[in-house]
């Protein structure tokens, strides 16, 4: 009889913990046909059947229902044996990170040379999205570790706080307010800001309907890069994170502008599955913080 092994228990569990085949293939970034293979082969190493299979999807038998603790206490063993025996320079895995892009553009390329410097055979794969996008993604285990405007809050879900951003009103150099009055661009320009359904979009509606009233022209936008191209092409005012729009004002394209009143920082988290943890994620989160404040010290 053939022997038991991690690869066989974890992704198991990743059937159980995900509902199906299809959805285990993409967590574990394999196929189809691989994910039943293991399954067939932890079944055969155990001489019982651990889904009923019907036309409907799979359901655990009992004997696969006995099988989850022991299961999950094989890959919390195996979880200690990286993070207290195996070397750093030794792990090799795949990290799945999500992004959103205010840190893609800002401190994810120190990020990603201080994760391979402590991991140097771990692969990385990197995606950059909207929170909301990222979030159900983490939740699907989709991705090890998202950076997303957060905290997700998830009994399954670790989050760190990371320094937040401070936002700034923006608008092109060469705009003059109808009345001289700073304050005016934003009633009488539309406001550019980020995509629906978002943070900062809800709190810039709310706070513009309060300010100017029910008439304000919002535009919105799931790519920050594009909402500065907008703005520097005269097409409405913005407000949006102070870190990205520092060079364009430097070179005289923008102009920041104060209304009287600013949207909050934005507060971003590293998230990662807390349950099952994984020590690279954990690792790579504690990392993301470090880099973040040491982009802030120099900021100062």
């Amino acid at each position: 009889m053939s022997r038991l092994n991690i690869e066989q228990l974890h992704t198991f569990l990743e059937v159980v913990r995900l509902g199906g085949v299809r959805k285990a293939a993409q967590s574990l970034n394999v196929s189809q046909p691989a994910v039943s293979t293991r399954i067939k082969s932890l079944e055969d190493t155990l001489a019982v059947e651990l889904f009923h299979r019907s036309s409907g999807g799979l359901t655990l038998t009992k004997r696969g229902e006995m099988l989850i603790r022991y299961a999950e206490q094989f890959e919390h063993l195996s979880e200690q044996v990286t993070a207290n025996i195996i070397a750093p320079d030794a792990i090799e895995q795949q990290l799945r990170l999500g992004v959103a892009e205010t840190v893609a553009q800002s401190w994810l390329p120190d990020f990603v040379s201080a994760l391979h410097h402590h991991f140097p055979k771990v692969e990385i794969e990197i995606d950059v999205d909207v929170s909301t996008n990222l979030r159900e993604r983490l939740l699907d285990r989709e991705i090890d570790l998202a950076i997303l405007l957060g905290p997700v809050s998830e009994a399954t879900i670790a989050n760190i706080m990371l320094p937040g951003f401070d936002m700034a009103w923006y608008v092109a150099a060469d705009t003059i307010s109808p009345d001289g009055d700073d304050a005016s661009l934003i009633a009488s320009h539309p406001v550019i800001t980020f995509a629906r359904n978002t943070r900062p979009h809800r709190e810039l509606k709310r706070a513009l309907f309060e300010r100017v009233g029910p008439g304000a022209q919002i535009f919105t936008s799931s790519s920050l890069s594009a909402c500065f191209r907008l703005v520097e092409a005269g097409l409405g005012v913005a407000a949006l994170p102070q870190v990205l729009g520092r060079d364009l004002v430097a070179r005289g394209v923008l102009r920041i502008f104060d209304p009287g009143w600013l949207l909050s920082p934005l507060q971003f988290t590293a998230s990662y599955l807390g349950d099952p943890k994984s020590h690279v994620a954990e690792i790579a989160a504690q990392l993301a913080l470090a880099t973040a404040q040491d982009q802030g010290d120099q900021k100062t």
